[in-house]
């Protein structure tokens, strides 16, 4: 996510940044970033379309599948200027499939794998999750955004006072979630884990682990066992910035 001149607006350059996460399905994590003045104080969800008769899917997915057991992740890169509420309105923008590849000192590389734009559309359904950064206090506990769809569920760390992390991993459940409540991205919190009330450098949650956490952090909330997989975004540097 970058910020560049631009004359044909007042303000800096919005270029939006939406991780994959999935495989049966694939849904949107939003790359926030904490600065207001960056255009991407939002942490948001969405479940977009991509107009292109499944061809970037394609590319993803056999990408993914050379990279499973390493620390890559996978972005779709707008390099045009919009404000990201626009997409609650719905929208259509064009991107580039993007591999992200984490080097040995944790600086992230951004490679572009599509040589032209695919269009994408999100419809006001499409957002399933949003939320303008700056106004949570942190939890008790560790909190994290779920959403997903059958046995592929997606668990993000939810971003409340800063500075933090913002993580985003895969995880299959001792049970299907209903998906009706899966559809309003509810809250679990791990009642074992303490919230740390600042940046971690690595995540809480060890893959192939097993965690229970409580669905909307409630007594009467539901009880999920979860067993942790791969981890499909990690940020604790620019994301503070």
């Amino acid at each position: 996510m970058s910020n560049t001149p631009d004359h044909a607006h007042d303000g800096p350059q919005h270029i939006h940044r939406f991780l994959l996460l999935g495989k049966k399905k694939i849904f949107f994590y939003h790359l926030a970033l904490y600065n207001p003045q960056s255009g991407h104080n939002y942490q948001a969800v969405f479940s977009f379309t991509i107009k292109d008769n499944g061809e970037l899917r394609n590319m993803y997915l056999n990408d993914l599948a050379q990279h499973e057991d390493e620390r890559v992740f996978y972005s779709l890169r707008c390099p045009h200027h919009f404000e990201l509420p626009e997409l609650k309105q719905g929208k259509e923008f064009g991107v580039h499939l993007e591999r992200v590849v984490v080097k040995p000192n944790g600086d992230r590389d951004f490679q572009q794998m599509t040589t032209s734009e695919t269009m994408v559309e999100c419809k006001p359904e499409d957002v399933l999750s949003f939320r303008k950064l700056g106004d949570l206090p942190y939890p008790d506990y560790l909190t994290y955004l779920v959403f997903g769809e059958g046995d592929e569920i997606h668990l993000a760390h939810q971003l409340a006072a800063r500075p933090n992390w913002d993580e985003a991993v895969t995880v299959s459940t001792g049970g299907p979630i209903d998906p009706a409540t899966l559809k309003k991205v509810p809250t679990l919190v791990i009642e074992s884990i303490k919230d740390a009330h600042d940046k971690l450098e690595e995540s809480p949650l060890k893959k192939g682990q097993q965690y229970q956490g409580k669905l909307n952090g409630n007594g009467n909330g539901k009880a999920v066992d979860f067993t942790v997989g791969r981890q499909g975004w990690w940020n604790y540097t620019s994301l503070n910035s």
